[in-house]
């Protein structure tokens, strides 16, 4: 498995309802274009635009930013969707992320709780820390009949 990052994309928008379907557009803009099939990219779909109307709805009181990083590799495209409008350094993160538990009772999980059980449904792996702001990675594989094999070589490399 290759672990080097081919491309990064970055942005960052309003924490507005009407800015959604921007990153959703972006989301399935560059999911096609890494050749993922049409129900992945319509996962992909449901779990940003569910991931960011999370934000809106609980992250700030008054208007805010979200920022959103694609880091798109041979075998998978991570989506990590950060509030408070924080710029994050990504391996930085990775330290803090822990998995999202969908075996958890939906009152259990963080605000916004039936969002994160259809995100975790919907994308192959599902990480989340709440220091400082919510920080949401999303992971979609790009070969699904290799998601489980890859999945356990990524968590096995991140523990060496």
């Amino acid at each position: 498995m290759n672990l080097h990052q081919a491309d990064h994309i970055k942005m960052s928008i309003p924490a507005k309802p009407e800015y959604v379907g921007v990153v959703r557009l972006t989301a399935s803009g560059i999911a096609n274009r890494l050749g993922f099939t049409y129900d992945d990219i319509e996962d992909i779909k449901i779990a940003v635009a569910e991931a960011c109307t999370n934000v809106v709805t609980h992250a700030y009181e008054e208007e805010g930013v979200i920022s959103v990083s694609f880091h798109l590799y041979n075998d998978r495209m991570e989506i990590v969707i950060a509030d408070k409008g924080q710029s994050f350094d990504i391996d930085g993160i990775r330290e803090r992320l822990g998995p999202v538990d969908a075996r958890l009772p939906v009152g259990d999980l963080k605000e916004g709780g039936l969002g994160l059980f259809l995100i975790n449904t919907l994308m192959d792996k599902v990480e989340i820390t709440d220091e400082s702001g919510v920080v949401l990675m999303m992971t979609k594989f790009l070969l699904g009949d290799e998601v489980e094999q890859s999945v356990n070589e990524f968590s096995s490399a991140q523990t060496e």
